[in-house]
């Protein structure tokens, strides 16, 4: 049994053909499993949570006890912010043709996705999200020229909404090195998370593959 198989289809919340990988620990079928959607960060595509080693942290995690479970990772594109632009709408592709997800987990980028996911789906069991690119201020969030108008970001940004996922077991990681640090202790005392971590690291990949395992247990133990 392939624990990653790979699925191109015709997004039509997209408009065009997209990638989704699922991956489940060895030895598990992942049609049996609950479901988890992992969102990437900027520039990454599906093959971005694969490159970072989520198979075998979700192997790893089974084999130590975690209750097993399936991670789906999509692509949501490169600087989409997985917000909507024109036609092409990603927390639709999310929310309607991805079948049955319980839970998101995202990293910088990816993390502001599904905070948003989170929002429009207040029945998910768990969200984890790490390095979260977040931004106080309309200033900052535009001189990433990734959002549409002011009013697109006002009503996307999590910082602006987190009473609305209030009841959604939250977990929050943030290297005390990464850029981002600010606003993600800001989302941590706005959001009061159920889980909240800030250790030694970067907004790199040497820092998200030391806390994945964390964040796979986190979700893991909350769908079970």
């Amino acid at each position: 049994m392939n624990p990653v198989t790979s699925r191109k289809f015709l997004s039509k919340a997209r408009g065009q053909e997209v990638t989704a990988i699922t991956m489940a620990p060895e030895g598990h079928d992942p049609n049996t499993l609950p479901k988890c959607v992992a969102l990437h960060g900027r520039g990454g595509d599906a093959n971005w949570m694969v490159n970072l080693g989520v198979p075998k942290f979700l192997t790893d995690a089974v084999r130590s006890g975690v209750p097993p479970f399936a991670v789906i990772s999509v692509d949501g594109g490169r600087d989409s912010y997985w917000t909507a632009k024109g036609s092409d709408d990603p927390q639709r592709m999310l929310a309607e043709e991805l079948g049955p997800v319980q839970a998101a987990f995202g990293i910088s980028m990816g993390a502001f996705g599904s905070l948003v996911f989170a929002r429009r789906r207040g029945d998910l069991k768990a969200v984890a999200v790490a390095s979260p690119a977040l931004f106080k201020t309309w200033g900052d969030a535009s001189s990433r020229h990734v959002f549409a108008s002011q009013a697109v970001w006002e009503d996307n940004e999590p910082l602006r909404h987190t009473r609305e996922i209030a009841n959604t077991p939250l977990g929050v990681w943030c290297g005390s090195k990464d850029p981002f640090i600010n606003v993600a202790q800001t989302l941590i005392a706005q959001a009061k998370p159920a889980r909240a971590a800030i250790s030694p690291g970067a907004h790199d990949e040497g820092y998200w593959k030391r806390v994945l395992p964390e964040m796979i247990a986190f979700v893991g133990e909350r769908l079970k």
